[in-house]
């Protein structure tokens, strides 16, 4: 493979990773490389990424984790970005914010299993917006954090208790099962 390649997939893998960030080990297991190859292409990609004349992150290594970070000194400008996206919410932020308020406590892993894609940005945005926050530790190798509602949840959606959340009901679509093409969604 060319060195391009796998500067390529690397970047790819960081983007990927989000906050969650990559190790050399993973560089290694994922594209095939030694450690001492994974170790200097980061690094070059880490000297590339850094050395570009226009940038609104940079890359960096703490505690042997290689991830993107914004550059600190934008840090007044992203703080009124997320300032003046605090009323609206993503469908996507919505879905995972539904998810915990019916299933609370519950882990990143649960909610990322229910929405079936990964949910690091969206548990942070709702986290700055004071929609969610940690309740407590699940009893698990690792303990990973439990995530439950807030008050600003309840007044934001003029709640008094989870209770008042409308009931879920199981959607089930009727079809003759010898035909799966003759559902109630047929043309007339």
């Amino acid at each position: 493979m060319e060195k391009e390649e796998i500067l390529s997939i690397i970047e790819g893998m960081l983007f990927l990773a989000g906050d969650d960030g990559i190790t050399i080990k993973l560089v290694c297991d994922v594209v095939g490389l030694t450690k001492k190859e994974a170790t200097e292409y980061t690094d070059l990609l880490m000297q590339i990424v850094n050395e570009r004349i226009v940038k609104g992150f940079e890359m960096t290594c703490f505690g042997g984790v290689y991830k993107y970070v914004t550059m600190s000194k934008h840090h007044e400008y992203y703080q009124r970005m997320v300032e003046q996206s605090e009323n609206s919410l993503s469908n996507a932020a919505l879905e995972t914010l539904a998810i915990i308020a019916y299933n609370q406590p519950i882990t990143r892993v649960s909610i990322e299993d229910i929405r079936g894609v990964g949910c690091d940005s969206m548990i942070r945005k709702l986290q700055i917006k004071a929609l969610i926050k940690e309740v407590g530790r699940e009893d698990t190798p690792g303990k990973p954090i439990l995530y439950g509602v807030t008050d600003e949840f309840m007044d934001a959606f003029k709640l008094t208790t989870l209770d008042e959340l409308p009931q879920l009901t199981e959607i089930k679509e009727e079809f003759d099962e010898d035909d799966i093409f003759n559902t109630k969604y047929t043309e007339a």
